[in-house]
């Protein structure tokens, strides 16, 4: 994986919950979205974790491609269904983005 792939570096790949209850929206990379580097990332350092409303176990199932109700850790997608492999894995993923663009951030 290369760091000049847009969506491993500008697309979300992992919702992680922090121990405060915050979440941190990950790219492939495990780092911010946006962060194009390999450099080790203190996510505390950083102003983007944010309290997302609405997920709970039924909403990390429809995220996960796990098919998990884990909200600790939400994988949109792994190596076997990247969204740009396929269409099919492109709407798959979509549908994801379309489920968290409806949730809120609370401030």
């Amino acid at each position: 994986m290369v760091l000049t792939d847009f969506r491993a570096v500008y697309m979300p790949y992992v919702l992680r919950k922090q121990e405060n209850g915050l979440y941190v929206v990950l790219n492939r990379m495990y780092k911010p979205v946006g962060f194009a580097t390999l450099d080790w990332v203190n996510y505390e350092d950083y102003p983007i974790a944010s309290k997302i409303k609405g997920i709970g176990p039924k909403t990390a199932k429809k995220l996960s491609c796990e098919n998990s109700e884990n909200t600790d850790i939400i994988y949109l997608y792994d190596d076997s269904c990247t969204p740009t492999r396929s269409a099919k894995n492109m709407q798959v993923y979509f549908k994801k983005l379309a489920i968290l663009a409806k949730l809120q951030i609370l401030i």
